[in-house]
């Protein structure tokens, strides 16, 4: 149930690197942090390589990310996915809506 994040600012672009599980455990956690980040940046930039567990709240976390990326034009990037990640991105076949390959 723990997540650890690393962060790393850059001028206008946040890049987040996530570990451990993105799940509705910890999304209240994260919810706030990763809206700052987007609301403080031009642009977020979002490593899951290390995430264990992607759940719907995870999902809804990432969507909501999108979306408010999209609402004040800015940009939000998936740079990597760990296999568990990508495996509930492409249940839902989510990944044209994060502009990720095919699994």
């Amino acid at each position: 149930m723990d997540i650890t994040i690393a962060q790393e600012q850059a001028g206008t672009q946040c890049r987040l690197s996530l570990c451990g599980e993105m799940s509705i455990y910890n999304a209240a956690e994260l919810k706030p942090r990763l809206l700052t980040c987007l609301q403080d940046a031009e642009s977020l930039a979002i490593d899951l390589s290390e995430i264990s567990e992607l759940d719907t709240a995870g999902l809804q976390l990432l969507w909501l990310c999108q979306q408010e990326a999209a609402l004040t034009g800015k940009i939000f990037t998936i740079t990597a996915t760990s296999t568990a990640a990508m495996e509930s991105i492409a249940l839902l076949r989510l990944e044209p809506s994060f502009n990720l390959p095919p699994m």
